[in-house]
């Protein structure tokens, strides 16, 4: 039998929600793309389902960017009544999501400008090279992407499965702290 706790920490705030369900979007969309688009060889032009691909990692890694530096100035309110073992799974998990969150797409970018593609937020504003062309470098860090990718989707399984102990099995309000329709009441500036 599972041992309840009541989780007395509050609900993330409306900022550390938004950023949570927009990066859920984009790594939604970016798989559905990243497994449909077609594969990238030596002679492959970033258009289509590759250019879809290139723009939202370009949106994730401004978003990741931004859940970061939100993450860093707003402290999250500990769950006290957390037993103390899921408390350290459950950090080392979602630092592990945020490390993935970053590399997979940076990696990504990486690639995209050894092929001497311009990676651009929104298609307008480009971001800088990160290797040059053709170097041999940017080409292995892309069969990095793509296992760090695999990487990440277990993760997402693994927190998913996690969230879902905690409603179902552990009953606690672990889960809706984060949905977006969380009691602003309880709001804090929790983000993870």
């Amino acid at each position: 039998m599972v041992k309840q706790y009541e989780s007395r920490a509050p609900a993330y705030g409306i900022v550390a929600r938004t950023l949570h369900w927009l990066t859920v979007l984009l790594i939604a969309a970016q798989f559905v793309i990243g497994w449909t688009m077609p594969g990238v060889h030596k002679d492959t032009q970033p258009v289509g389902l590759i250019a879809w691909h290139l723009g939202v990692g370009a949106a994730l890694i401004a978003v990741m960017v931004l859940r970061v530096v939100w993450r860093l100035t707003h402290r999250p309110a500990p769950d006290e009544a957390l037993p103390p073992l899921l408390g350290v799974v459950s950090g080392i998990t979602h630092f592990l999501l945020y490390i993935c969150l970053l590399l997979v797409p940076l990696l990504g970018w990486i690639n995209a400008s050894s092929r001497g593609w311009t990676v651009r937020l929104a298609g307008v504003v480009p971001y800088p090279s990160l290797s040059r062309t053709g170097s041999p470098f940017g080409h292995a860090m892309g069969d990095v992407h793509g296992i760090l990718a695999w990487v990440l989707f277990s993760l997402i399984v693994l927190h998913v499965i996690a969230a879902l102990f905690h409603h179902f099995v552990l009953k606690d309000h672990v889960l809706q702290r984060m949905l977006p329709n969380a009691g602003s009441s309880r709001d804090s500036t929790h983000n993870r």
